[in-house]
């Protein structure tokens, strides 16, 4: 998804791509939720699933793919792709205030392992003086992070089933984007040849088609977290394929950096799997 949004981003501006990137996402999710039989029938939502979904909406895919798409816009592709992949950090440091969990020392040292490695990303490695590369795209790409983090917590709270939910957040996503394309450029066009392929691609496969996937494996799967930890070779194969894509020169400084945060992120998700395995054994 890095290299389509970056390979996308040089035919249309960031925030027509996201308007029609989400329209094409709604279609496609439109279609699914009709040909299921357990699905939300939008016309018979209730005001309490308008409202979350109203407010879920405006989190994402509106205020966090703006930010996010304008991080792309101003960095290059493998730097706001790693540093978006800080999130699964800022929903333990979001879950303090928002869910009540208490933060472990365990935790305190692996939040900030990552933080070194976004340390590392944002400077290019010059950390003795402390120079980060483009600040304002560092903070849109690393706000982004805490936006997802900010969504998957209300996502958790709502019980509603999954994939209508995500048709009508998308669907009150596009309405708050809408809104402000027309505020921002008064008239809409349609993209351009070039730039359609992308944007229908990451409606597709960056906003709908996926999260069914996703849901389907871990449906299917026996052992959640054996999927789950699947996630953590996608960042690398992203630096792969913007090489070749995108044409980026991979920076060393851009895996070492990865390498940090993602060790944070194990460091966290293996102390939490040791703890409860403590929990069942004195169970």
């Amino acid at each position: 998804m890095s290299s389509v949004f970056k390979l996308s981003l040089r035919h249309i501006d960031f925030d027509e791509m996201l308007l029609w990137s989400s329209f094409f996402g709604i279609v496609a999710l439109a279609g699914i939720n009709s040909i299921r039989t357990k699905s939300i029938k939008i016309i018979s939502a209730n005001k309490k699933g308008l409202l979350s979904s109203a407010i879920m909406g405006f989190f994402n895919p509106f205020l966090y793919y703006v930010i996010l798409f304008k991080a792309y816009d101003l960095l290059e592709a493998q730097i706001a792709g790693t540093l978006n992949y800080a999130w699964p950090i800022a929903l333990v440091l979001l879950s303090i205030p928002f869910l009540g969990q208490k933060i472990k020392l365990v935790s305190i040292i692996a939040i900030c392992i990552s933080f070194v490695g976004v340390l590392i990303i944002s400077t290019q490695g010059q950390l003795q003086q402390f120079k980060i590369m483009n600040p304002f795209g560092v903070l849109l790409a690393v706000g982004s992070a805490f936006l997802w983090a900010i969504y998957w917590i209300l996502n958790m709270k709502d019980k509603r089933e999954e994939i209508g939910k995500i048709l009508l957040n998308l669907c009150f996503g596009f309405l708050y984007i809408l809104i402000y394309f027309l505020m921002v450029h008064r008239k809409i066009s349609f993209p351009s040849k070039d730039a359609l392929a992308g944007v229908i691609y990451i409606g597709l496969f960056e906003m709908s088609i996926t999260f069914v996937i996703w849901l389907k494996a871990l449906q299917f799967s026996s052992d959640t977290a054996k999927v789950s930890n699947l996630i953590y070779l996608s960042p690398f194969l992203a630096l792969f394929i913007i090489r070749y894509t995108v044409g980026e020169q991979i920076h060393t400084t851009t895996v070492i950096g990865l390498i940090v945060i993602v060790a944070g992120i194990v460091l966290q998700q293996f102390s939490g799997k040791i703890k409860r395995s403590n929990r069942d054994l004195k169970a």
